[in-house]
């Protein structure tokens, strides 16, 4: 199973400060290569220029939001295979369906703890240790 640290991670979300707190949980998980993007279209240019392992973004964002950036991102064949992780201050059920529909492979809802973050990745890749 993958190791945090052999990991690169993508965050997209327009607000620096969750970008922060999801940086810092990421770091306590001993995740050490982590990008951030502060909307949809810069994550898919980044996406592009380097391929990450695992995306985790916001919904809610201008330009792209987090659905949209999904969508690219499975549409696009040398990244369609990236972990998703959709980070939402919304667990409504149509929008859970829409992300699952799309190929979300999880989804972390706001405000979120470090464990609930470290069982979400896990979920995905497998024990990090």
């Amino acid at each position: 199973m993958p190791v945090a640290s052999s990991l690169k991670v993508l965050v997209v979300d327009d607000q620096q400060t969750m970008r922060s707190l999801v940086r810092s949980g990421l770091q306590q998980l001993g995740f050490k290569d982590i990008r951030e993007c502060a909307d949809g279209e810069d994550g898919l240019r980044a996406m592009l220029t380097a391929k990450s392992h695992l995306i985790i973004s916001d919904y809610n964002m201008p330009r792209l939001d987090g659905l949209g950036l999904l969508r690219a991102v499975r549409a696009h064949e040398p990244i369609r295979g990236t972990a998703f992780i959709m980070l939402t201050g919304r667990a409504d059920k149509e929008l859970v369906q829409r992300a699952v529909q799309f190929g979300v492979n999880n989804y972390l809802v706001k405000p979120f703890t470090v464990q609930t973050l470290k069982e979400k990745i896990e979920a995905v890749f497998g024990p990090l240790t």
